[in-house]
């Protein structure tokens, strides 16, 4: 079965494995990627879809060197993460990498905008006057003006991811890893969350790696990558696409009509 996921396009490549394997060893020796190949270019936005249990947060903990392979290699905007240390993980993280998971995971004790500053604040000591004004105008454009200075547990839950979002983006990354974004939110916060994620990808350049459940969320996205049994190969759209419209004509076939 064919692992390699790549594109002819000519942007930098910021993403990209070379054979990666990940085995977790315990009790039981479980085998969870098999030899994967992929690339993901500037201003991307991918999605990954698979059953539950398949290895997709596994592949994007290690793209975002969260987790390391077990074999292979890994190289996020051309380092080779196998080496460098701890401290210097960490630094191409906060540099190279945002994060966006299920949940928000923003501090209750911090305000929206202090939530937002912490990368900043975490690499550099202190946010200067044009930072500070940059992620301002990001809250504002997702619609956050009046929640700059409110608190985390005072937000609703798509008020509070879309300020993750934002923090995700604070400090300017390359690559933006989201897990689940939408996993925790109805349906019209959920497209609002992805609408806004798909507008910085198209305007800031950043590519975008999305794991996610939501079929037509993953149609908007550039390309589809499917993790079965270990592998990853490349979804054609057009087909995505007509399974999925079979699979919701057969759902409203099914529902029962109105008494």
């Amino acid at each position: 079965m064919g692992a390699t996921t790549t594109t002819d396009d000519t942007r930098p490549i910021v993403v990209a494995t070379d054979g990666l394997k990940k085995t977790y060893f315990g009790k039981i020796e479980t085998p969870v990627l098999h030899g994967i190949d992929m690339e993901v270019r500037a201003g991307e936005f991918v999605a990954i879809i698979g059953q539950s249990g398949s290895g997709k947060s596994t592949l994007l903990n290690i793209l975002g060197a969260l987790d390391v392979p077990s074999e292979g290699r890994v190289l996020i905007d051309g380092v080779d993460i196998a080496t460098l240390s701890e401290e210097g993980l960490a630094a191409l993280r906060n540099r190279v990498v945002g994060f966006v998971f299920q949940f928000h995971y923003l501090l209750d004790e911090l305000s929206c905008l202090e939530n937002v500053l912490t990368p900043i604040t975490i690499s550099k000591g202190e946010a200067s006057e044009e930072e500070i004004a940059r992620v301002i105008g990001l809250l504002k454009r997702v619609g956050l003006e009046s929640q700059l200075h409110k608190h985390p547990d005072t937000m609703s839950g798509g008020q509070n991811q879309r300020c993750a979002i934002i923090r995700a983006l604070a400090n300017q990354p390359k690559i933006v890893l989201a897990d689940e974004p939408t996993g925790n939110l109805d349906s019209r916060s959920g497209n609002e969350v992805f609408n806004i994620m798909r507008e910085m990808n198209r305007e800031n350049g950043v590519a975008f790696i999305m794991v996610t459940h939501d079929d037509r969320l993953a149609q908007e996205a550039d390309r589809i990558l499917m993790i079965e049994d270990g592998w990853v190969h490349e979804v054609d759209k057009g087909e995505h696409r007509t399974k999925l419209l079979s699979s919701l004509e057969k759902g409203s076939a099914q529902r029962p009509g109105p008494n």
